[in-house]
């Protein structure tokens, strides 16, 4: 017999700033901005409180002070939310296999096979708020449903440090009465032309007729009729079958020094190297990612030649694409990341015929580096050329942005 899915949406509760608050209790109770505070500055999370002025995510910090002048602006503190990221996505993987990240803070999962053995999604979802809260100090709101849509829906809805729970029995009772833009997708303009139409809940929309959708809003009308009617057949994907791993940085103010460049190049090389072997895949090419201070961005690409791991493989093929685009046409930096791509089983990693011997030590360093890692933080060993030492690095220290699970 063919069990029913089980899907549960794990949401950290205002992450970053849940986090700020955790390492320092002068800011609980608070209104909270973690973010920068320059001309460009945005919001990278909002505390509950900071909320209730309508601060929110991606709002210019200049914005949100005036909502809420006397909220608290804290730098981010990519480190320490990763720390606890990799600390809570270790506590989903222990349930069940099929974990899709979606970002550094919020997960699918599928438990539909953990039931047999851990009992009903619901036993499952408080096990994991529970390890959540005693492993980290935070609390993650969970949804579960028998699909993505109304999983992440259900997570929503009781935010923070709630679980809910959406049955085929009751799913059409709570999607109703929610308005249309509820839905994934439904931006303000489709929202205007569903309006115009009288289509202003999700029971509206479901009750439409498709050609009527499909006349206002293209492809994407039978699609968002499906959801409306709680329809969404979507796997959960792990992180395993992702076709490319990836880290990039946003800084405060451009980086017009090389070498302070190339050492934060150097430092996500190691960060992605390490989640390739840590996931057992191996990348086939590597991508440069670089804006600049105008939002434009460039992209570079290089084959590697074969399915490789190794920091160091990945290090030369990257600094080759930098050194090259630094050579021709240098522009002060707001952003750089770095992918590997063309992912497939660490299997596929072949042995040279010749320098066999050097790729083994450096097989071996990388995994003695894992190690240290997995035991201390992903940043408790690095590169000396990853740090940045001279005066005019230091100057020009970047204010990061975290980056999204990918």
């Amino acid at each position: 017999m063919t069990l029913p899915r089980a899907i549960l949406h794990a949401d950290l509760d205002a992450f970053f700033a849940s986090v700020e608050q955790l390492d320092n209790p002068g800011l609980r109770g608070k209104p909270v901005l973690v973010g920068g505070t320059g001309k460009r500055a945005v919001v990278a999370a909002a505390s509950y409180e900071a909320r209730v002025f309508g601060c929110h995510s991606a709002m210019p910090t200049a914005t949100a002070l005036r909502l809420c002048p006397h909220a608290i602006v804290v730098k981010p503190r990519g480190k320490r939310y990763r720390e606890l990221s990799e600390q809570v996505f270790a506590i989903f993987e222990s349930v069940t296999p099929l974990v899709e990240p979606l970002s550094i803070d919020e997960a699918f999962l599928d438990v539909t096979g953990s039931i047999r053995l851990l009992g009903p999604p619901e036993s499952i979802a408080k096990d994991i708020r529970k390890r959540v809260k005693s492993t980290t100090g935070l609390t993650v709101s969970v949804g579960i449903a028998p699909n993505k849509f109304l999983a992440k829906l259900a997570s929503e809805m009781d935010k923070p440090d709630g679980l809910t729970i959406i049955t085929p029995d009751t799913m059409h009772q709570i999607l109703e009465p929610l308005p249309a833009s509820s839905i994934f997708g439904v931006g303000k303009a489709a929202e205007k032309k569903l309006t115009a139409l009288g289509i202003r809940t999700i029971g509206d929309l479901a009750r439409a007729p498709e050609q009527v959708l499909v006349a206002r809003l293209g492809s994407m009308g039978p699609y968002i009729k499906r959801l409306a009617q709680g329809i969404d057949d979507r796997q959960v994907h792990p992180d395993r079958t992702a076709k490319s791993v990836g880290h990039e940085q946003t800084f405060g103010e451009n980086l017009t020094d090389r070498q302070l460049i190339r050492s934060i190049l150097l430092s996500q090389v190691e960060h992605v190297a390490r989640r390739l072997r840590n996931k057992e895949r191996a990348a086939g090419n590597v991508t440069l990612k670089i804006r600049f201070g105008d939002f434009e961005t460039i992209t570079r690409s290089a084959s590697l030649g074969k399915q490789t791991d190794s920091t160091e493989e990945l290090w030369q093929a990257s600094l080759v694409l930098l050194e090259n685009w630094m050579e021709r046409s240098f522009h002060p930096v707001r952003l750089i990341g770095m992918t590997a791509g063309q992912l497939s089983g660490a299997e596929d990693i072949q042995p040279t015929l010749f320098g066999s011997e050097e790729q083994a030590k450096r097989s071996k360093l990388d995994h003695a580096a894992d190690e240290i890692a997995r035991r201390f933080g992903n940043d408790s060993i690095r590169r000396a050329a990853s740090f940045s030492k001279s005066p005019s690095q230091r100057a020009n220290k970047p204010e990061i942005n975290p980056d999204s699970r990918s």
